[in-house]
């Protein structure tokens, strides 16, 4: 990551498979899933599936958000008690603004409201990343400036979203977008929060998720325009984290992406692929987490990097060199690259 790569060295998930990162990561790992009926309901008359968290009480709302993500942050705290909160910004990653039915109408008040559920202060350089998908790869990035300029040893990266919203189903059951009884090429609502601890890679001597590039794009024929699609956006995202990460794509073994169930996605992460290929694989295994928790917007990131780590850790990896890619409806794209650093290999 222009020389300077971060290590992942905790995580925190509550999801519809579980209410802690190794639950979670268990539950998706053997493909199970928690896809129930909703209390909301679609045109044909059916109740939406859809994979909803439970907690101790039925909170919904801004309320069911802030506890999600105290969880999560709590997890990181308790696995890592060298973090000092005051001394440790906190990058909060939300659904984009123009989300339809966004609980969120003020992220600062958000913000200091988790900051009242956890009882803790962060650092003065902490901020809300309102940018969907993509807002773990632009929290990344905000890490790596704090941690380079301002010598800061930890950095927490939370999430929290739910899709499970009636105006946001509205929405996306109109635009032909949700699964329904009447519509098969769709995704499965979903709620999650999740939390990640970032460090300086070279200050810890042991096995290391490890991130070395990022990169970023536009895609102008995003899911809602008419534009045929040639996925310029995430290639140029897939292209942009190689050459940070100083590597050819050939050093690649597999990838976790954001798909949920969508046929766009599925169809642009393939063309992706095949524009910056040019390696003869015998196998490029595919991973997307998304079919067991259903989407659920700006989470989905740092879930994928939990579960990477799990798989890591656990050695169920296909490989030590992992492509990472997720997009936003409005045509945002981002990419990483990922490495399991062993002890070794150091």
């Amino acid at each position: 990551m222009s020389g300077f790569p971060l290590a992942i060295t905790g995580t925190g998930m509550v999801t519809g498979v579980g209410l802690d990162a190794p639950s979670s990561c268990a539950a998706i790992r053997c493909a199970i899933d928690n896809f129930q009926e909703t209390r909301f309901m679609d045109s044909g008359g059916e109740w939406i599936m859809g994979s909803e968290v439970s907690l101790e009480q039925p909170w919904r709302g801004k309320t069911k958000l802030i506890k999600m993500a105290a969880t999560a942050i709590n997890e990181c705290l308790a696995n890592n008690k060298q973090i000092v909160p005051e001394s440790t910004p906190l990058l909060l990653c939300l659904s984009e603004h123009e989300r339809k039915g966004r609980v969120i109408d003020d992220d600062n008040r958000f913000f200091h409201d988790l900051q009242d559920e956890l009882k803790l202060v962060f650092h003065g350089k902490s901020r809300v990343i309102a940018q969907g998908h993509v807002s773990i790869a632009v929290a990344l990035k905000h890490a790596r400036l704090l941690i380079q300029e301002l010598k800061i040893k930890h950095v927490l990266i939370a999430a929290t979203d739910s899709l499970l919203v009636a105006p946001t189903l509205s929405h996306y059951e109109e635009n032909e977008r949700l699964l329904t009884s009447q519509n098969s090429n769709g995704f499965i609502p979903g709620e999650a929060a999740a939390a990640l601890v970032v460090e300086p890679s070279y200050s810890i001597q042991e096995n290391l998720l490890v991130c070395h590039g990022l990169g970023f794009g536009v895609e102008q024929a995003h899911v809602d325009s008419e534009e045929p699609l040639r996925a310029d956006g995430l290639t140029a995202a897939i292209k942009e984290s190689l050459v940070d990460a100083g590597c050819g794509e050939g050093i690649l073994d597999f990838k976790i992406t954001d798909t949920s169930g969508e046929q766009y996605y599925f169809k642009e992460t393939s063309l992706a692929f095949s524009r910056i290929d040019r390696t003869k694989r015998k196998e490029f295994d595919f991973w997307h987490p998304a079919d067991c928790i259903g989407e659920i917007g700006a989470v989905i990131g740092l879930v994928i990097v939990a579960v990477l780590k799990s798989a890591c850790e656990k050695a169920y990896i296909k490989g030590n060199h992992i492509l990472t890619h997720l997009g936003n409806d409005g045509g945002k794209r981002s990419s990483m690259i990922f490495s399991w650093q062993t002890l070794e290999t150091q």
